[in-house]
């Protein structure tokens, strides 16, 4: 559980719209030979994953922008206006407002 103001499960993950994507330039290559490149994706919140219809983001939560760090590879992985869901060591950074390696604000 988040500890804190809000009592959230570990399956609770606060999603966003991803608004801008900056590429940093920062590559590295894997196994089978495809090139990833270090971004910061630029994230709306909107809410929480649709596994949690019945749980309410917090009101000071909703239409906040973070930075989330991500490696992209594929034509996919940049694309802007889709729903981008965080991962719950983010989830927390973001509710008890501390930034982490991969978010921040």
């Amino acid at each position: 559980m988040i500890k804190g103001i809000y009592n959230m499960s570990e399956t609770t993950k606060l999603q966003g719209k991803v608004l801008s994507i900056k590429k940093t330039g920062e590559k590295k290559r894997d196994k089978g030979g495809n090139i990833w490149e270090k971004c910061v994706f630029t994230v709306e919140l909107t809410g929480f994953s649709r596994r949690t219809p019945d749980e309410a983001i917090p009101p000071e939560l909703r239409g906040r922008e973070v930075k989330i760090v991500r490696w992209c590879c594929f034509d996919w992985h940049y694309k802007l206006g889709v729903r981008k869901t965080l991962e719950q060591d983010e989830n927390e950074a973001v509710i008890e407002r501390k930034p982490s390696a991969t978010v921040y604000w």
